[in-house]
């Protein structure tokens, strides 16, 4: 499915809204990520930006990562 949205991304330079809780795979393809808690904005920005976020750690990677 990965290859898919990347390739019609590619082809057409189409923005693609994607929900997915994985954050590998979020990780992995997003140019922009927006992450939410319970309905509540808790992270915003690249993925470098999202991965470095404290709120976003404690939620959703682990507080020892």
């Amino acid at each position: 499915m990965c290859r898919f949205i990347l390739d019609v991304n590619d082809e057409f330079g189409t923005t693609i809204v994607l929900i997915e809780h994985d954050m590998g795979v979020v990780m992995d393809i997003s140019d922009r990520v927006v992450v939410l808690d319970y309905g509540r904005k808790i992270g915003d920005g690249t993925p470098n930006e999202v991965h470095a976020n404290r709120d976003v750690i404690n939620a959703y990677l682990g507080i020892a990562h």
